[in-house]
């Protein structure tokens, strides 16, 4: 879009510009030299097809007990699923209970990732499969 209409602007990589065409007004705006973020493209079709080197995002939430996240997290290790990031945010309907965002290695088709959310939909309050999508090269 921002190569389309010169009213607008876009934030992202070098490699992002390359790809696009797009003219780099400002490079490193980043206020950390080691940042690293990352773009998200949403739509509504659902996750791409497995790639073989896929990631998968959700979120989910759990009860305020002792032993609720660990038991929400086992089924992932014992499929083997590996877990590459994981992050709170406290909900605001309800006091000292949180919303995870989670990022796993693997795709939503993949068995043993659908093993682990099967068992994860069993134990929490809510789930919610992002999608899944293509790994991202490692940074240069």
């Amino acid at each position: 879009m921002a190569r389309a209409d010169p009213t607008l602007a876009a934030i992202a990589g070098r490699v992002a510009a390359e790809q696009y065409e797009l003219q780099i007004v400002a490079a490193r705006i980043q206020d950390q030299a080691h940042n690293c973020t990352r773009f998200w493209v949403l739509g509504r079709d659902g996750s791409a097809a497995p790639t073989g080197d896929d990631k998968t995002a959700l979120l989910f939430s759990v009860a305020h007990e002792p032993g609720a996240l660990h038991r929400v997290l086992k089924p992932f290790a014992d499929n083997r699923v590996s877990l590459c990031n994981i992050e709170s945010r406290p909900l605001k309907e309800r006091a000292w209970e949180y919303l995870f965002f989670l990022d796993l290695v693997g795709h939503v088709d993949e068995p043993r990732v659908a093993r682990a959310l099967a068992a994860l939909r069993r134990r929490c309050h809510f789930v919610k499969v992002l999608g899944s999508y293509p790994a991202a090269p490692a940074p240069r």
